[in-house]
């Protein structure tokens, strides 16, 4: 039996200094050694910016139109959007809108090639017609009438079909193999890229696979005799084999998708080409490497050395992912082939681990870095040959310099290069060192699909301190191109990026970032739901309060309001931080009880605590601002004016169900942080979560006369309101409760009782045809079906453009299939239960009475309790939804184009204004949107879900609330009462600070 190693782990956001100081002593060369590399590069470097090609690449692009210009930002969205957009109209309005943000009019060509003057004459004629400044639904037609439009269209979309064709080697395998066939000299080395978006349906799964099968037979049919690894390849993505490609889905996943990867893995063997999974997100990663691991183990595999995976350099992992890759080889007695790049997705995994709260980021902060590490990664698969066939993906002269330095004259590698980019070095490199191989990654689609693609390889490619960028810049000295990374970093202490802060330290000096866990770290995932599962939840029934008990808390807390009222905010904001802490270090406690009496997913649950512990820290440094201490205010010599804001007196806090921790703990907290004491009373159907809470908070420091919980249903709710002795009442539900209170109110004699409501609402999106599908598709799923689709802000009503309507709901119909509906105690569940059998039979009538009168698209199949699996109905018209569906529920409308304005008056019809969804490209359209709608919360290309506290402050006009809003800057003084104080201070004779001033 073979030494199968475990499956990979290793630190998932190892710190950058650490590294640094293990890589660094590593990295010096001999001096000989160096001059040889500097040689090398610069004799690329010259070459790269010596020619001058007539057709044109990247880098005569970037040099044209820079990313840091407004005209290289417009070119890149209009590369990206405009060839998916079907209708003249949508397509008009995007050109417009795209092209009056940059001077193209006045844009002077520097570049001789033909790609580059194709484009920019035609970016330049649709600018001359599209004159800024004028609006985007009248300039067409007034300018060029029925003749203009086409013409404009004709040209913008022509330049973008140059850029695709230089990027793509065919739009079928067929024509890429007769395009890559050798016109003379040394036959080159392909590995073909079927380009797409990941699977987000299992129909979109089953065209990639037929895809990845027909092109291995065809490119096997025309490889020619020469044994491997003169011979050509193909990259496969696993993201593209599975709709679920993700670690929550494991089990799902090796079941499902390692069949699917041996299948083209034996159709390659048999052609004996070169086999190459694809990198992906950092959080796929050990789950990719658990998929190879299977795949590779398979027998049949045995006896071939075209096998292979990428590892990216800018992963704090790969080096250890290489050992692992190593021992794979070993343990199958197998040689593999590891392409080494640097990696294309930076900017998404910052973003994503600040999201997540971790303690770290999972790839390097410095560019400089994940060169020194590159180079490191290179040594050790040079020293692994021939057991590991090395591949070194890189643009990069020095890189390529380095590497040829390192391998010495024992071959046994080879460069890779993307089509379309590098043909100057590689050329030299090929006139210099006939020797040594190099191939070329060649993408092969549609245009369509090229799109993201492309805008991925100008912005990697494009940024200022990417090597391809500066060795188009003339004006960057050749020596500053040569500088070693280790040079660039010195010391282990400077790896990391100075303004990259942190994950946790997101918001600092101000709050620290709540604390997150890396389901993709197996290790992190393991070890939480081994930590929850022993947490044993009481679910026994807790005692409704009688009216006498909610009366006598109101009494002890307004006994107790004059001394936390007069308690320093220094101190009452230490408690809210020290009830954080709790929180986070008994997160498998508040878990547990969010999933068994919340019903809340793994997800959901670790999100909703995150949410729970950023408002007490939120709260407390708003409060430090706000209550600290006296505001001076301005005025006339001899006097002194103050502004202090005081605590109103008894809160009465009615928090909901489906945020049982976050929402309770957020009213509870904002009401205590501005010096009132408290009543809360939580929903009736998740007393145990606040139970715990208040616990939690009287552990932390807050007087137990400052805070009572007050168990009951909305009878003992409504008792509490109704209180003579309440100073105000923060409240999240119903529009219909919300309506009750503020009668209650109203009706009652004495001071003016403030009420702070957050409700519902209809929420709608809004999709037109510039928006990518695959984007279109994950944020409704998301929004729509997320926690049962019970949130305040979930989508009930997505308006999509008729033009791309039939492709996008059958892509979120096919995503929701994909959605695993269940045990909220199982981490691979997607959507859980609903809170109870009364919500349920609410659902299902509205079910029933939507098969009647609507078209039914999609139906999922719930189990049995108190579930009901998503549904997709697609409405006539939006006035058919007249209040708000609280599940899994989504209703679709289409409209035209020129129609838009009958969709935000739609939305404005319903009264509601919480949350708004918009899907597009184009700029106009999105700010007109935003100014005409009175929505509280509006998304723009992205779910629309999951407000962050202190960053995306939640609530909603009209039948949506009252504001201000939760985790913003103003909802603490609506708490609070303000104080002015007046002193005359020159009374006692006369104002002697202004006469003992000098002139």
């Amino acid at each position: 039996m073979p030494n199968i190693p475990p499956p990979f782990t290793a630190a998932y956001a190892p710190d950058d200094a650490e590294i640094a100081a293990r890589l660094l002593p590593a990295s010096h060369l001999s001096p000989p050694q160096e001059a040889r590399i500097d040689r090398t590069a610069t004799r690329l470097i010259e070459a790269i910016r010596k020619r001058d090609d007539r057709l044109g690449g990247v880098e005569d692009m970037l040099r044209e139109f820079a990313l840091s210009t407004k005209e290289g930002l417009a070119l890149m969205v209009l590369a990206e959007a405009l060839l998916r957009v079907p209708d003249a109209r949508t397509a008009d309005q995007f050109i417009e809108d795209k092209l009056g943000e940059g001077d193209f009019i006045h844009h002077e060509t520097k570049s001789t090639a033909f790609l580059v003057n194709a484009s920019a004459w035609a970016l330049g004629l649709s600018a001359r017609v599209i004159q800024p400044g004028e609006t985007p639904d009248g300039t067409i037609g007034r300018l060029v009438k029925r003749l203009g439009a086409p013409a404009v269209r004709t040209a913008t979309r022509q330049a973008m079909r140059l850029m695709g064709n230089h990027f793509v080697l065919g739009e079928t395998i067929e024509q890429a193999l007769e395009r890559g066939k050798p016109r003379s000299g040394q036959k080159p080395r392909y590995s073909f890229d079927m380009l797409g978006e990941g699977a987000r349906t299992a129909a979109d799964a089953k065209r990639y696979f037929d895809a990845y099968a027909s092109a291995i037979e065809t490119i096997g049919k025309a490889a020619g005799p020469h044994p491997l690894p003169d011979r050509p390849g193909i990259s496969v993505k696993l993201s593209a084999l599975h709709p679920r490609f993700e670690a929550i889905s494991h089990e799902r996943v090796m079941a499902e998708l390692v069949p699917l990867l041996l299948d083209l893995a034996q159709r390659a063997k048999a052609h004996d080409l070169n086999f190459t999974v694809d990198a992906e997100e950092a959080d796929r990663l050990e789950l990719s490497l658990d998929v190879i691991a299977a795949t590779l183990a398979d027998p049949s595999l045995a006896g071939w050395d075209g096998f292979g995976l990428a590892i990216q350099a800018y992963q704090k992992r790969a080096s250890a992912m290489i050992d692992y890759v190593d021992a794979l080889a070993r343990a199958h007695d197998r040689r593999l082939m590891v392409r080494l790049v640097k990696g294309a997705y930076w900017d998404t995994e910052i973003k994503r681990a600040q999201e997540r709260g971790l303690d770290g980021y999972p790839v390097f902060t410095r560019k400089a870095m994940t060169d020194l590490n590159y180079v490191a990664c290179a040594t050790k698969l040079l020293s692994l040959r021939p057991r590991i066939f090395p591949q070194f993906a890189t643009h990069n002269a020095l890189t390529v310099a380095t590497v040829l330095e390192l391998a010495g004259k024992s071959g046994g590698f080879e460069f890779q290069r993307l089509h379309g980019m590098g043909e100057a070095l590689y050329e030299q490199l090929a006139k210099d060192h006939p020797e040594i191989a190099y191939r070329t990654y060649a993408p092969v689609g549609s245009h369509r699909d090229l799109l993201a693609y492309l805008v991925r390889r100008l912005l990697e490619n494009g940024a200022n301190s990417s090597f391809v960028a500066q060795a188009a810049d003339y004006r960057v000295p050749v020596t500053a191109l040569l500088q070693r990374p280790a040079d660039a970093i010195v010391r282990p202490q400077a790896a990391a990026h100075p303004k990259i802060p942190l994950p946790a330290d997101l918001f600092a000096p101000e709050r620290r970032n709540s604390r997150g866990v890396e389901f993709g770290a197996r290790v992190a995932l393991d070890h939480l739901l081994a930590d929850v599962k022993a947490e044993a939840t009481d679910l026994e029934p807790i005692a409704d309060a009688t009216p006498d008990q909610a009366n006598a808390a109101v009494a002890a807390v307004r006994a107790g309001f004059a001394a936390w009222s007069r308690t320093p905010a220094a101190t009452r904001a230490a408690a809210l931080e020290q009830a954080a802490h709790l929180l986070e270090s008994r997160s498998a406690r508040f878990i547990a009880l969010l999933q068994s009496e919340g019903g809340k997913t793994l997800d959901d649950s670790l999100s909703e605590l995150r949410e729970a512990a950023d408002f007490c820290r939120y709260y407390a440094a708003q409060g430090r601002k706000l209550f600290g201490g006296d505001a001076a205010m301005p005025g006339p010599t001899g006097e002194s004016n103050a502004l202090a804001m005081r605590g109103r007196g008894v809160f009465v806090a009615i928090s909901p169900w489906n945020f049982p921790l976050a929402i309770f703990l957020g009213q509870v907290t904002a009401a205590l942080m501005a010096g009132n004491s408290v009543v809360a009373k939580p929903a009736e159907q998740t007393p145990r979560i606040a139970r715990e809470a208040v616990a939690l908070l009287h552990e932390a420091g807050i007087p137990k006369d400052a805070l009572h919980l007050v168990v009951g249903d909305g009878r003992i709710g409504a008792a509490l309101t109704a209180h003579a002795d309440i100073a105000g009442v923060v409240f999240t539900g119903s529009t219909e409760v919300a309506r009750s209170i503020n009668r209650t109110l109203a009706a009652k004699d004495g001071p003016i009782v403030p009420l702070i409501a957050e409700t519902g609402g209809i929420n709608a999106m809004i999709a037109d045809a510039t928006a990518l599908p695959e984007q279109v598709a994950d944020d409704v799923v998301t929004s729509a079906f997320r926690s049962a689709g019970q949130r305040c802000s979930a989508l009930r009503l997505l308006f999509v453009q008729e033009d791309v309507a039939d492709r996008m709901i059958e892509m979120i119909a096919g995503a929701a299939r994909e959605l695993k509906i269940g045990d909220p105690c199982d981490a691979a569940t997607h959507v859980g239960p609903v809170i109870d059998a009364e919500a349920k039979q609410r659902l299902v009538a509205h079910i029933a009475r939507m098969k009647s009168e609507a078209r039914l698209h999609f139906a999922g199949h719930a189990p049995r309790g108190c579930f009901v699996a998503p549904h997709i109905f697609e409405l006539r018209d939006a006035g058919q939804l007249t209040e708000e569906v609280f599940g899994p529920i989504l209703h679709v409308v289409r409209y035209r184009a020129e129609n838009l304005e009958r969709v935000l008056q739609a939305i404005e019809r319903s009264g509601y204004g919480l949350t708004l969804g918009v899907h597009s490209r184009i700029d106009d359209t999105i700010e007109a949107i935003i100014d005409r709608v009175q929505v509280g919360n509006i998304y723009v290309n992205r779910n629309m879900i999951g407000a962050v506290v202190g960053v995306q402050p939640f609530g909603g006009n009209g039948l949506s609330g009252t504001g201000p809003k939760a985790g913003g800057p103003h909802y603490l003084a609506r708490f609070a009462t303000e104080q002015t104080v007046t002193i005359n201070t020159a009374a006692a004779g006369g104002n002697a600070a202004l006469l003992a001033g000098e002139e």
